[in-house]
């Protein structure tokens, strides 16, 4: 038998149960950034009718304690306790929960019970007075002397021949209560086991994504008619315009030598042209594999340029860490065991049928795990020698969880700021085993979710109990995946879906060529874009007329304003009568923003708004004053407000005036 205190496994003197977050029975961390609120939740009870009470205690890796005090939750009869806890510094961090016999708690019930009717007045008064000392005497280990004084003078007062409203009075007082509660006496502290937390940096969490191809920018043709190649050095123009239209962390598709065996020519054909520059996931040639830079973009040098500038403006770089090669890559002459072998004695290529990618072989992670885990660490930190410090992942899903596990533990370890996306459109079990493993932000179904009951059932599953491991990516467009909403080109279309990803979800991502409404698909009914930038240079003016750059300045600007904006959990849908208008809010302490979007992008819509004015902070009989931050302009709202939208204004953003 454990003794009495002992944190268990199972049940302890008092009892706790169904501890959360924790993740696969504690086998992997519950995930949380520094300062983000979070939900811890229990069930704690006991035997008979004394009461109870739980702390959360989170423990920091040099063993400094935070403790939180839990409330029971609604309804009581199923002894669900909460607390919202944040931790203040990154590392791997443990929490518990310690239940323990409330003894001031017990006390105040039985004084209400008794002394009103006369029973055991006497015996009351001792124990209150009992109890009270006690707690005097932890004010005083903790030095606070003054509130000593006023507990001592508390329990000198509380005399058995006084009237029994003036005992009610002190046992009600609401000082007395609270120095009660920060002087708690305890008594059968059980602790449950602690349990890992990880905690990293805010971006981890919190980002805004633009990802662009450097081999576009600047790219020309030359007096011949054939195209000159676009570098990191003539790419600087586009870091500026991702930090002026707010973004903070701008992706590059791979930069590696790109093969030429199989090469993929204009829309995915098979029959390049001579000036056609291949996909650059077909990674590998005579130049280099994964630890090289096309020689089209420039060098090392020119990379570590690149970064810098990046940095001078506020921006981290993310590299495309695609673990594959093309028939070309130095791989397949010195490690093709790394590659499947069919039977035919060919080596295979990637395959999604119907989709081919003769130009790619995946690696086979069982030929030679060791070489191959070891190769992926040594390119990854590689790339963190110069500067990196994201990562996106292409195709993650496709090779075994155990690397993952393995790979994104080693970086940690000595480089726990980096930061990896998971590129996984999969079944959900795969998707939430890459996050449990690691994988600090992925991408989502969000493309796919356009109906307002999909968006809102998608929102509550992401912001509830996946949040602990999971956190979603929300990405407007892709260079493999050109929605089908956005296909008609209306530039409402691409509004309403900009806002949705910027405001549903704390990273969110957008690749080149939406701000210019880019949507022609590749035929009807496919998703593909036509002349597809992954097979050709596509050198743009991003300042066309009709572009959305203000717009996007506006959306990220708005995010970095509004703590509420930035953080998973605490989502509110509020009911809008019409189907074609969702609202819904967020709320970070004192920070609340109201978004109300059409998602229809060709028609006027109207719609009444019924609003949770609890989750708002207010009564139901209040109101609200409302600024629009994206249209501009203030609104007095009650709890039933109305809304038009249209195709020209399909949405606004309002933060309530506090």
């Amino acid at each position: 038998m454990p003794r009495p205190g002992v944190a268990v496994a199972g049940l302890g003197r008092i009892p706790v149960a169904n501890l959360q977050p924790v993740i696969e029975g504690g086998a992997h961390p519950a995930k949380t950034v520094v300062g983000e609120s979070f939900p811890v939740t229990a069930n704690v009870f006991r035997e008979g009718h004394d009461a109870v009470a739980a702390t959360v205690v989170l423990t920091s890796p040099d063993g400094r304690e935070l403790r939180f005090r839990m409330a029971q939750a609604e309804p009581l009869g199923l002894d669900i306790w909460s607390a919202d806890v944040a931790a203040d510094a990154e590392g791997d961090w443990h929490f518990r929960v310690e239940a323990w016999s409330d003894v001031w708690g017990t006390w105040v019930h039985n004084a209400h019970a008794k002394l009103p009717v006369g029973v055991d007045v006497e015996l009351v008064c001792l124990e209150g007075q009992d109890v009270m000392r006690r707690a005097a005497r932890l004010a005083e280990d903790a030095g606070l002397t003054t509130d000593a004084i006023v507990l001592r003078s508390a329990a000198q007062a509380f005399l058995p021949d006084r009237p029994v409203r003036e005992l009610l009075e002190i046992a009600e007082s609401p000082s007395i209560n609270r120095l009660m509660r920060d002087h708690v006496v305890r008594e059968l502290v059980s602790p449950t086991l602690d349990r890992p937390l990880l905690v990293e940096r805010p971006r981890a969490l919190f980002s805004s994504w633009y990802e662009f191809f450097p081999r576009s920018q600047g790219a020309h043709r030359d007096a011949q008619g054939h195209w000159v190649s676009g570098t990191f050095d003539s790419s600087h123009e586009r870091l500026e315009a991702a930090a002026a239209m707010g973004f903070d962390i701008v992706y590059l598709p791979p930069i590696h030598p790109i093969g030429t065996a199989f090469r993929k020519g204009r829309n995915n054909s098979l029959d390049p042209g001579p000036d056609e520059p291949g996909s650059p996931w077909a990674i590998g040639s005579s130049e280099g594999g994964h630890d090289a830079i096309h020689p089209d973009l420039g060098d090392f040098d020119a990379f570590d340029r690149f970064v810098s500038r990046a940095r001078e403006l506020g921006l981290e770089v993310a590299l495309d860490f695609a673990l594959q090669a093309s028939p070309d890559h130095p791989w397949a002459t010195e490690h093709p065991e790394w590659f499947t072998t069919r039977l035919d004695g060919t080596i295979a290529y990637a395959e999604n049928p119907p989709k081919k990618y003769q130009d790619i072989y995946p690696i086979n992670f069982d030929n030679d795990p060791e070489g191959i885990h070891h190769e992926a660490l040594r390119i990854l930190r590689l790339w963190i020698g110069h500067g990196v410090t994201v990562f996106r992942v292409d195709n993650p899903h496709t090779k075994p969880i155990s690397f993952w596990r393995w790979l994104l533990a080693e970086v940690r370890r000595t480089n726990p700021e980096v930061i990896f996306l998971a590129e996984a459109f999969t079944r959900p079990e795969m998707m939430a085993a890459l996050g449990k493993v690691g994988f600090q932000q992925s991408y989502t179904y969000f493309t796919w979710r356009n109906e307002k009951w999909e968006l809102e059932e998608y929102l509550k599953e992401l912001s509830g109990s996946q949040a602990s491991y999971y956190r979603p990516s929300f990405w407007v467009n892709t260079p493999d995946i050109n929605p089908t909403f956005l296909q008609s080109g209306s530039p409402a279309a691409f509004t309403i879906r900009a806002v949705l990803a910027a405001t549903m979800a704390p990273s969110w991502g957008v690749y080149s060529g939406f701000e210019l409404l880019e949507h022609l698909p590749l035929r009807e009914g496919g998703e593909e874009y036509l002349d597809s930038e992954k097979y050709e240079y596509r050198p743009r003016d991003y300042n066309a007329p009709g572009n959305l750059n203000v717009l996007l300045g506006k959306l990220n600007q708005i995010r970095r304003e509004h703590p509420a904006l930035q953080q998973l959990r605490h989502i509110t849908f509020h009911h809008a009568t019409n189907a074609r208008v969702i609202a819904y809010s967020k709320s970070e302490g004192d920070d609340t923003v109201i978004v109300v979007c059409s998602l229809d992008p060709f028609a006027t819509v109207d719609s009444e708004i019924y609003l949770d004015m609890a989750a708002l902070g207010s009564q139901p009989s209040d109101l609200i004053t409302v600024d629009d931050y994206l249209n501009w302009g203030s609104h007095t709202w009650g709890q039933r407000a109305f809304v038009r939208l249209s195709p020209q204004q399909p949405a606004h953003i309002f933060v309530v005036r506090r």
